[in-house]
């Protein structure tokens, strides 16, 4: 018996392994495939994307996959050591010896588990902020600025995951048989909560939101965003350039009222048109309700997650396949999350797919609110070149991770749309 435990613990490492193995083989396919054509311009680009502008993509490509290799495996070594080196039944007894209640027990197990991690990883954002994206020009956060949002981001973090725990812990305790099912609709209702007041509580705490001065620009967004039912309640301006050159823009709210905000860094790098083709693609996904479906689709996933979590939980196979001498329903969750990790890799590529799928529609709606494909190819091209995108990925790399179709595909996608403007990159 003993042999057949160690062996289902022993298959799950060897499957983790592998799981792993083949993502970091996709990273190096991507380099590779990235080094072998990311000095070639573009069909339709010249002009526009010079072999200088693609070196420096390439570097940049090259110490963000770098990096990513050594975070990875770190976090991974991490992992297969909290597992299986006898840390989580370490960890996992000392709280079951601290003889407190199953809701402040279940608050503390989980609170300490984040705040470890994020001691683990905040090194790693420290080396990503302020050695590659300063040496390329992208960071323009202080130090000073990095430990308030540190310190607010895990406060922040605190709050949620206590509340979170303590609804979620005590339902349990009230209805042992359905606790899945109530917990799950209770995530459902917090995520649809947290939508709502994310844009008026949680972003301002980071960032300050000014209305947009441009008044001729805030009323062609209106006319605009009015073609597809979308109500503009006010257009405002991100001070992202405190953290960031990155360039962005994003809807926020519920409903057809929506708010608008447009990074600082976005309006200095694009026209009117370009702007205005950015925010009738955000439109075009509300237009396709994509938002709603990817919301419903995740939800039915994890109802199902929910439910196949509730059946492990009501055996003791995990702790014994794991040799976890306390079998609470904490480390039992830390488990059930480590295995879901494995058998959900084929989820990524199906959801990706989608989500590029959609992308798709939001560009065909894009191009039918403002008849310009110019001014989207011409956004485009300024993200890409504002961002050092890669302009050749690795087709399984991008099958495989991308949620937004390569730029380059995207733009040929869009030059075949029915529309006003030409061929040539505006």
């Amino acid at each position: 018996m003993r042999g057949k435990r160690l062996g289902a613990a022993t298959t799950l490492l060897v499957l983790y392994v592998l799981k792993e193995a083949f993502e970091y083989l996709l990273r190096y396919a991507n380099f590779r495939h990235m080094k072998q054509c990311g000095s070639t311009v573009p069909s339709g680009f010249e002009g526009e994307i010079d072999e200088h502008l693609l070196e420096k993509a390439i570097a940049y490509e090259r110490e963000k996959t770098r990096f990513g290799f050594v975070a990875s495996l770190f976090g991974n070594v991490v992992a297969i050591l909290f597992i299986y080196g006898g840390v989580l039944d370490a960890y996992n007894s000392w709280i079951v010896s601290l003889d407190w209640p199953f809701i402040p027990a279940g608050i503390a197990f989980f609170l300490l588990l984040s705040f470890a991690n994020a001691i683990l990883t905040s090194p790693f954002d420290l080396y990503r902020t302020f050695k590659i994206e300063n040496a390329f020009g992208f960071n323009t956060a202080t130090p000073r600025l990095w430990v308030k949002d540190f310190v607010k981001s895990q406060l922040l973090s605190a709050i949620i995951i206590a509340l979170v725990a303590a609804v979620g812990f005590w339902i349990v305790t009230v209805s042992p048989s359905f606790w899945w099912f109530w917990v799950w609709v209770s995530f459902v209702i917090f995520s649809l909560f947290m939508m709502y007041i994310s844009p008026y509580v949680i972003d301002p705490l980071f960032n300050t939101f000014t209305p947009i001065e441009d008044q001729e620009l805030v009323c062609r967004i209106r006319l605009l965003l009015g073609k597809v039912g979308i109500t503009v309640r006010r257009v405002f301006k991100m001070d992202a350039s405190k953290r960031s050159r990155h360039t962005n823009a994003y809807f926020s709210g519920i409903g057809k009222v929506k708010r608008i905000v447009l990074y600082d860094t976005l309006l200095e790098s694009m026209d009117r048109d370009q702007i205005l083709a950015v925010l009738a693609h955000e439109a075009g996904h509300w237009k396709r309700k994509h938002v709603a479906k990817i919301f419903v689709a995740a939800q039915a996933v994890s109802f199902f997650a929910f439910y196949a979590g509730f059946r492990i939980l009501q055996t003791d196979v995990l702790g014994e396949w794991f040799e976890v001498r306390h079998e609470t329903f904490f480390a039992k969750l830390v488990l059930i999350g480590f295995i879901g990790g494995i058998v959900s890799l084929p989820v990524v590529p199906l959801s990706n797919y989608l989500s590029r799928k959609f992308e798709r529609e939001a560009d065909r709606v894009a191009v039918s609110m403002t008849g310009d494909k110019n001014a989207m190819i011409g956004a485009l091209v300024k993200l890409s070149k504002d961002n050092l995108a890669n302009l050749h990925p690795h087709p399984l790399y991008a099958a495989f991770y991308y949620s937004h179709p390569s730029v380059v595909r995207r733009i040929e996608h869009i030059r075949k749309l029915e529309g006003d403007g030409g061929t040539q990159i505006g």
